[in-house]
């Protein structure tokens, strides 16, 4: 199985070249294919299950949005007060979620294109890490959650569910069928998580959505 370092860079190079304008796209509102409307759909849905575990007034909170992609979580965690840390591997996402940022807001947002890990980025209150672990193993997870948690109270993220189905996508290749160049989501098991991670690993809820199945977790260290 790829390293930490391996699969970052594959993800970089994926986000950063082939899939930017489909992610572009896929985060806005202009018409997409039906499956990629039920992407849209659940991980809108998965964005607010992600947000009711932090309070509405994060006034005085800072808060890293690790994997920020095109910015959406992000914009939420300043509307509701919060200075925002919003770092994707991608630097041309990094640049549309600038972009697409409302100018009022502006003032409570840091960009960081670069690795979600780096300890300079500094100390958080909340970690938000929407589907940007989805792409490694267990171990490596663990890895970036006693990173993360060492500079934060509370990490929240996503990961791709054990499900039956998702496994025989994940044993037949297919979780993206249609561009090979891309990183291959690795399901995984609470329990798997939890000997990998050890105490402070909590489920919190699953979405599924036509094509998009994901299980939000938290992680207090």
């Amino acid at each position: 199985m790829p390293n930490y370092a391996t699969t970052r860079d594959r993800v970089e190079s994926y986000f950063d070249g082939t899939a930017t304008k489909t992610w572009e796209r896929l985060t806005s509102d202009a018409p997409v294919s039906r499956i990629r409307q039920t992407v849209r759909e659940g991980r809108d849905k998965m964005r607010a299950l992600m947000l009711s575990r932090l309070p509405q007034d994060l006034a005085g909170c800072r808060v890293l949005d690790a994997g920020c992609g095109t910015g959406a979580m992000t914009e939420e965690l300043a509307k509701r007060g919060a200075k925002v840390m919003a770092a994707d591997i991608s630097p041309k996402l990094v640049k549309i979620a600038h972009d697409r940022l409302p100018v009022t807001l502006r003032q409570q947002v840091s960009f960081h294109a670069g690795d979600m890990t780096d300890p300079a980025l500094g100390r958080f209150d909340y970690v938000l890490a929407m589907d940007s672990l989805i792409y490694y193993g267990a171990d490596d997870i663990a890895r970036t959650l006693h990173a993360l948690g060492q500079r934060s109270g509370a990490v929240v993220f996503t990961v791709a569910p054990r499900t039956t189905l998702l496994m025989a996508m994940w044993h037949m290749g297919k979780l993206f069928p249609r561009n090979d160049r891309s990183p291959v989501m690795i399901p995984h098991s609470l329990k798997d998580l939890g000997r990998a991670t050890g105490p402070g690993l909590a489920q919190i809820g699953r979405v599924s959505r036509g094509f998009y199945i994901s299980e939000c977790m938290e992680y207090r260290p």
